[in-house]
């Protein structure tokens, strides 16, 4: 009987905690810096020096003390410069410093330039530099030695005078520099076309489609031209140009030289001279065409906070670093065999068992011998659980695209996964998923990633103390370590007001809340309604912009906006993706029911598109509370351990959560149904990674979400236009020129609190000039452009 035992060797960190080390990498930068300079002075102390150091035996570094040099780097100065200048590359190995200089700067995390690309281009160019020098200098007067190429280009370059002769050597170097400049540097072409242009005195005077002046253009001026008689060069050759209408403003075709016939009005017109007046225009007028040579930089969302770095890993606890890792072997064997005799005890025989260890549960995969049931096996299943006198027996007959049938059992000591492993594991830190989340590990000890982007909602569930919470922080602390606080904003919804209270330290970076709360984590149920209905307000204004903008989804819409192929005047803007994490479920459906339900249900099926997910989780896994609607617009879930199969069927459509352990044991299902052991994080090291994000320059408030006013709100009541507000006019034309009638946009853009912002609004609403308000809709407009609000005005205040 064939058994197969796969283990995983676990990776040596020593030599990355090595690196990793800051006091390592600031030695190693302040050395490399060290040599840089070094190396430079020696360098630049061997142009006086050389001659008075002939005398000094370059092969022997190590002197008596006596024998002294004029070199300022001293004796392995003279040696190195020596070395490099004479002998190897002249001046051209100053590129060696330059290099030290470039890694020196980056183990202090200043990136000056590629590593990678500055070798490439300093060793080209010091060969070619070095060739160029030998052929122009060489050693004929004796200066350094081989002179300022080096022996290795003075040997060349007499060697390519030997082949192709002087003249034909300097067009080869001349074609071998041109083309080093071009492939080196992206913008030296460009220079060597306006150089080129200018030097064949070349002039544009009108501009194609894709034409665009320099940015370092003068002011230009007026340019009279007066072309007066004077002695022909040649008496076959004249300048011709273009006749137009007015002569003072004439259109110049670039100058071309004419074979001149015999004509008495040609010398007539020769003679009387033509005045021409070319008018240019000024640089900052706007041209129709398109610019050929400026390009505005794309557009950078987090430019605002700049300097926002990313929390490091070293916040997080290596929970599992207790323990071993090893396979215990003689359980697994211990097992198997337990296995065989069940299955013998009930004449069902097996040709292969192969076992695969987990971090909690081992995988043992059976191959049955031929006329085997498969239901006969999985009927088995509490008869094996009971000759392992083991919980959380699980039967998988078959596992999908395998052929075998699977039977999973707790390990006896389960191993903690942590959620520094998970995070700092390539596959996370390397994948390139939109919304990455790493949830944990396999039972092959995989990392487990996905992207909520594509999922597009995530419905949790299980059991009180089973893992719930914990595996909400695992989610919302990948995000956070993958994302710009200008990428990504949280709503938070935490009945229960413990749970999710942690993360108000990060308020000004990451949340998003109502114009007029005062907390950032909401606990309250009619500000939960109100907040998920201005969800509903803010997608309805996203796709109005996608739609304006000709896209589809907010990653083309975003993609566009940093190009700047959007203009802001019209409303565009960058679009950061938003979270909705909720803590209990059940407890807002007991209370709210279908005011809940309703704008949920919108959201999931809708908000996809325009980047706002929802997380939603409950302990209740009940049909009344996750029902049909909900179960429908939720395709990904995760179930931890519930207490029956009932519960299991309402959450994952399958058995199985019941049979979990618990303890962050988990099934997820996104199509097919995986069991994880999910990341472990303790409340200690979210402390710690919300005190580094909030210790951190923020935006001046929350992410403002768009005003939203429940059905009952009261009517507007008069208004006494004698005591508007100071900022009633200018709100006024703000919200026509922006068409849109909001109480944010009035607060936002005039820096006023959200109340004073509210009367304004039905200030406005009571001059007619906005529109009555009509729930999860903005507030229409009622004028069309600033004159006939004015004209409105004007009248209005006159007789209010």
């Amino acid at each position: 009987m064939a058994k197969t035992i796969k283990t995983k060797k676990r990776p040596n960190k020593k030599k990355k905690k090595l690196y990793a080390d800051e006091r390592i990498k600031i030695i190693l930068g302040i050395t490399t810096i060290f040599i840089a300079a070094f190396l430079t002075l020696a360098f630049i102390s061997y142009f006086f020096t050389w001659k008075v150091d002939q005398s000094f035996q370059f092969s022997k570094v190590v002197s008596p003390a006596e024998v002294s040099v004029e070199n300022w780097s001293g004796k392995a100065g003279a040696h190195f410069a020596n070395l490099f200048i004479n002998k190897w590359f002249g001046i051209a190995s100053f590129t060696f410093p330059f290099l030290f200089v470039v890694i020196g700067f980056r183990f202090f995390n200043l990136k000056i330039y590629s590593i990678r690309k500055s070798f490439k281009i300093a060793i080209i160019g010091t060969l070619i530099l070095s060739v160029i020098f030998g052929y122009l200098f060489g050693n004929s007067n004796g200066y350094l030695g081989s002179g300022l190429g080096g022996g290795h280009g003075y040997i060349i370059a007499q060697w390519l005078n030997s082949l192709l002769g002087k003249i034909g050597t300097a067009f080869l170097l001349l074609v071998v520099f041109m083309a080093f400049i071009i492939l080196s540097f992206k913008k030296s072409y460009d220079w060597i076309i306006k150089i080129s242009t200018k030097l064949f005195k070349r002039e544009y005077t009108e501009f194609d489609d894709h034409y665009e002046p320099n940015n370092d253009v003068k002011k230009q001026e007026e340019v009279i031209l007066e072309t007066q008689k004077e002695e022909p060069v040649d008496d076959n050759l004249v300048f011709t140009t273009k006749t137009v209408e007015k002569p003072t403003q004439v259109k110049i075709e670039p100058e071309q030289l004419v074979e001149k016939k015999p004509d008495s009005t040609a010398s007539e017109e020769e003679e009387e001279g033509i005045e021409l007046t070319i008018e240019e225009k000024h640089k900052e007028e706007k041209l129709n065409g398109k610019f050929k040579n400026y390009q505005l930089e794309d557009y950078d969302p987090t430019l605002e906070l700049s300097h926002y770095e990313l929390p490091p890993l070293d916040l997080l606890e290596d929970h599992g670093k207790d323990t071993n890792g090893e396979i215990d072997k003689d359980e697994i064997i211990a097992n198997k065999n337990r296995i065989v005799e069940t299955l013998a005890n009930y004449k069902i025989q097996i040709d292969k068992i192969k076992a695969t260890v987990g971090p909690t549960v081992t995988l043992y995969e059976i191959i049955p011998a031929p006329g085997v049931r498969i239901s006969k096996i999985k009927n088995l299943e509490d008869d094996i659980a009971l000759s392992l006198a083991a919980l959380g027996i699980r039967i998988i007959a078959p596992i999908p695209g395998r052929g075998t049938i699977g039977i999973e059992v707790p390990n006896q000591k389960p191993e903690i996964v942590s959620m520094r492993s998970i995070l700092e594991s390539k596959v996370f830190s390397e994948s390139k998923y939109e919304l990455a989340i790493g949830l944990g590990k396999t039972i092959s000890n995989d990392t487990y990633v996905i992207d909520l982007a594509k999922m597009p909602h995530l419905l949790v569930a299980g059991a009180t103390g089973q893992g719930k919470s914990v595996g909400l922080n695992a989610i919302i602390a990948s995000l956070l370590y993958k994302k710009h606080p200008a990428q990504l904003k949280f709503v938070m919804v935490d009945p229960k007001k413990v749970e999710l209270t942690l993360y108000s330290k990060i308020e000004k970076h990451f949340l998003a809340k109502l114009p007029d709360s005062d907390e950032s984590i909401i606990t309250d149920t009619q500000k939960v309604v109100n907040t998920l209905n201005s969800l509903c307000v803010e997608m309805d204004q996203r796709y109005d912009l996608l739609k304006a903008a000709h896209v589809r989804n907010i990653k083309e819409y975003n993609a566009k906006f940093i190009e700047r192929k959007l203009n802001p005047e019209k409303g565009h803007k960058y679009l950061p993706y938003i979270i909705v994490v909720v803590d209990e479920f059940a407890d807002l459906i007991m209370t709210a029911g279908k005011e809940i339900e309703g704008p949920i249900a919108r959201l999931a099926q809708l908000a996809r598109a325009i980047g706002i997910h929802l997380i939603i989780a409950t302990q209740r896994p009940s049909t009344n509370i996750i029902t049909g609607v909900i179960k429908a617009n939720f395709p990904a879930r995760i179930a931890f351990r519930v207490s029956s199969m009932i519960d299991s069927r309402t959450i994952l459509d399958s058995p199985g959560a019941n049979q979990l352990i618990g303890r962050g044991d988990m099934l997820i299902s996104t199509g097919d149904l995986v069991r994880l052991q999910c990341a472990f994080i303790d409340t200690p090291e979210l402390d710690r990674i919300t005190d580094y994000i909030g210790n951190q320059q923020s935006y001046p408030t929350a992410f403002m979400l768009p005003e939203y006013v429940s059905e009952g709100a009261e009517e507007i009541g008069d208004v006494d236009f004698s005591k508007r507000d100071p900022m009633f006019e200018d709100a006024a034309r703000l919200v026509v020129r922006h068409q849109q009638g909001s109480t944010s946009l009035i607060q936002r853009k005039f820096s006023i609190g959200y109340n004073r912002a509210g009367r304004i609004i039905d200030q406005l609403e009571a001059a007619n000039i906005v529109g009555p308000f009509e729930g999860s809709k903005a507030r229409q407009v009622l004028f069309q452009d600033e004159y006939s609000l004015e004209q409105y005005l004007k009248d209005f205040l006159d007789n209010p």
